[in-house]
């Protein structure tokens, strides 16, 4: 998976440095690579009206941002595909709650989805780490963790 460097600054921005600031979270947007297995992230998605944001948790609201999946899509032609989520967690290294697990797996139960895997980010104060979860099994195996 790749995140583009805007991608990376903006996912950045949403750090919970200060001691009140709310978790925030979004979903990725991008595109499969042909005759290869990568994937760009080329957009997320920024809070929205009707998310709902605690210091130690988010929940999005699906229309706002399901609005948002269909006008890419339409916009690309077909080229621009919904590739998982991302949020924030007021910690430095990052791991997945156990709320957060079973919306992941909720998600690759339920969700609508091109590939056979959906990407998963939490953004920590220090660090960015990463998950993929495979839509049959519903594994959630990390992936490599960015600073």
């Amino acid at each position: 998976m790749k995140l583009s460097v805007d991608v990376f600054q903006r996912l950045h921005s949403f750090r919970q440095v200060g001691a009140r600031q709310p978790e925030a979270g979004g979903i990725l947007l991008g595109r499969y690579i042909v005759d290869s297995e990568a994937v760009v992230v080329d957009e997320v998605s920024s809070p929205m009206p009707g998310d709902r944001r605690t210091r130690f948790s988010f929940f999005r609201h699906q229309r706002a941002h399901q609005w948002l999946i269909e006008q890419r899509w339409k916009e690309s032609e077909g080229t621009c595909h919904y590739l998982g989520e991302w949020h924030t967690h007021p910690e430095a290294t990052p791991t997945p709650s156990l709320v957060d697990l079973s919306e992941w797996r909720r998600r690759l139960a339920e969700d609508r989805f091109e590939a056979e895997f959906l990407l998963f980010v939490i953004v920590g104060t220090q660090q960015v780490r990463m998950w993929e979860g495979r839509r049959r099994s519903g594994v959630i195996l990390p992936l490599e963790e960015m600073r």
